[in-house]
């Protein structure tokens, strides 16, 4: 009798596999390292099915300013090469692309915001190409609203010395489900910083990756999440430091309250012998606020080279600061309202990154109303 001979797992993040064909991915069982923290059923057809009919949410926006166009396309170059079952999936399932272009040189004054609304229906895919021009610098707002179960794919192409803010806010209705993909290919001296919100819905999995097309690109990753009851928030990301003379940050800050709101953080940086110069940290902060809350938070190196500038990461879950709250309360704060100043400041840097003050205040009222929902 003979036996097949089974491979073993990759040992390194650049040796996953690679596809556009879901029929190439072997079924997820939930026991698979990248799948392990994840409530599968949950996902329903999003991981079970090899194609999904049902229909994209809508992207709705006001006038747009000159340089910006945001257009529906049948198809588009993609840069982003799947590596799990579901943005596969969301390749091959979207009935059409949105691409947002933005002109080289384009500097709009205000925030250029993009309203996803899904309306609800049978399991979706969507795909978004997002291409900046060289020496651009903006503000892109992405509001993810509505009900939805939806795979859907992200592809973000920063020209060279051009300098992106971009927002992504999953404020879905209660019920609704995302698996989703953001990938950011940052060009030589290009800068982006991404800011992702993750409020509404009842699992979002949310997993952005980053790599570089020149010496001198900068990736910051911010993360802001709170969890209440039943509801799944999970963050990966994977930044591929291929390119010497590139730096990234990653921050990601979460709060959880109620039984079993749960949260995951799998933070991924890979330098490869190429990467000299590279300069990366990141670290992930947790603050538990009620009981029968979970918070999972995985911070990961790969280092192939020795002449980097500095790599570092941290994580750290905890509940209040008694501390803090004493000094509160020791100057006649009561103790609800003191709990509302702790969690505010937690998350203060955070909102602060979004260059929309009426987001940054639409936010601030949404924590607000959370801590008053569990009597804070």
């Amino acid at each position: 009798m003979t036996t097949e001979a089974i491979a073993p797992p990759p040992s390194t993040k650049s040796q996953v596999l690679r596809s556009f064909d879901v029929n190439d991915f072997p079924a997820v069982t939930g026991l698979e390292e990248d799948w392990r923290f994840t409530p599968i059923k949950r996902l329903g057809d999003l991981i079970k099915a090899t194609s999904l009919t049902g229909v994209a949410p809508s992207v709705e926006h006001g006038d747009l300013p000159v340089g910006v166009s945001v257009h529906e396309v049948a198809t588009a170059d993609a840069i982003l090469t799947p590596f799990d079952r579901i943005s596969a999936l969301a390749y091959g399932s979207a009935a059409h692309v949105t691409k947002i272009d933005v002109a080289t040189e384009t500097e709009p004054a205000d925030p250029v915001v993009i309203r996803v609304v899904g309306k609800g229906g049978d399991a979706a895919a969507a795909r978004t190409v997002v291409k900046i021009g060289a020496f651009s610098k903006l503000t892109l707002i992405l509001e993810q609203v509505g009900t939805a179960t939806l795979a859907d794919n992200i592809e973000v192409v920063i020209g060279d010395s051009a300098q992106l803010t971009f927002v992504t806010l999953a404020e879905w209705d209660a019920g609704t489900v995302q698996a989703q993909h953001v990938k950011f290919r940052v060009g030589k001296d290009a800068r982006v910083q991404h800011v992702q919100v993750a409020l509404g819905g009842d699992l979002v999995r949310q997993f952005t990756s980053v790599e570089y097309a020149g010496r001198g690109g900068d990736a910051e990753l911010w993360g802001l999440y709170f969890s209440d009851a039943g509801q799944h928030f999970e963050h990966r990301q994977l930044v591929d430091h291929a390119v010497p003379d590139c730096r990234s940050y990653v921050g990601y800050r979460g709060a959880l309250q109620g039984k079993s709101a749960q949260t995951v953080w799998v933070g991924d940086v890979l330098i490869r012998a190429a990467a000299t110069g590279t300069d990366t940290y990141e670290i992930n902060r947790n603050l538990i606020l009620t009981d029968g809350a979970i918070a999972h938070s995985v911070p990961n190196l790969e280092i192939e080279t020795g002449e980097i500038v500095g790599a570092g990461h941290a994580s750290a879950t905890g509940r209040f600061d008694e501390e803090q709250l004493f000094y509160l309360m020791a100057r006649g704060i009561p103790e609800g309202e003191a709990r509302k100043l702790v969690v505010r400041g937690f998350f203060a840097e955070l909102i602060n990154k979004i260059p929309s003050e009426e987001l940054r205040e639409r936010l601030g009222d949404v924590i607000e109303s959370r801590l008053a929902e569990a009597g804070a």
